[in-house]
């Protein structure tokens, strides 16, 4: 069961959204959608500044909410979330209204699976998971909201095209170190040793491979 889960968090990861989001973009770019890819471009990157913003806080200066085991917006859920849900959306763009709302009920509901498996992995708490999530969600809300006044001109089956193999090859490459260099960035900063949590995620005898670990 813990390699499921694993495998749902590698979708997560900056290698897979990362380049996923830079799809949508060159996706819309070619449709000569120019205001619906700036508008993607930055939504995305409010979502993305949004997790660095609140890591670096937590490594810097330990700004965080040890109530609810928060030091942090889960990269992965906010990424997932925001990602996936807009890809499955665009590829059924020409589609049916109904196939197109389904499509993107599929692609929420992948996000919110490749968010929960954080927690089995030992990654974030429920409240960095539930928040990064949401900030995700919100960033994909907005995106469709102003989707809905443009008419991009490729059909979807371009963005399949460019999708599918980040989805199938992707995580089984070498992960992006991106955690390492916001607590670098953070101590940068801050001229201090990164904060550490002082609660535990889940028991100490479960033991998860490092690369779950990342941002």
């Amino acid at each position: 069961m813990m390699l499921f889960w694993m495998a749902l968090s590698a979708l997560g990861g900056m290698s897979v959204t990362g380049p996923l989001g830079i799809a949508v973009a060159v996706w819309l770019l070619a449709g000569r959608t120019w205001r619906l890819s700036l508008s993607w471009c930055l939504l995305f990157g409010i979502g993305m500044l949004l997790v660095v913003a609140t890591k670096v806080a937590w490594y810097g200066w330990g700004i965080g909410i040890p109530e609810w085991k928060f030091a942090g917006l889960s990269g992965h859920a906010m990424r997932a979330c925001a990602v996936y849900p807009v890809v499955f959306y665009l590829m059924f763009l020409k589609a049916r209204p109904t196939v197109r709302h389904a499509a993107m009920g599929a692609g929420t509901l992948l996000a919110v699976l490749v968010s929960v498996s954080r927690l089995p992995v030992q990654a974030h708490s429920l409240s960095e998971v539930v928040l990064g999530g949401a900030v995700g969600l919100a960033v994909a809300a907005a995106f469709v909201m102003v989707a809905r006044s443009e008419r991009p001109v490729i059909v979807g089956r371009v963005l399949v095209a460019l999708c599918v193999p980040l989805v199938l090859v992707m995580p089984f490459t070498k992960q992006v170190p991106a955690e390492q260099w916001v607590r670098q960035v953070a101590m940068h900063l801050s001229g201090k040793e990164p904060a550490k949590r002082t609660w535990k995620l889940a028991p100490e005898h479960k033991q998860v491979h490092k690369a779950a670990l990342a941002i």
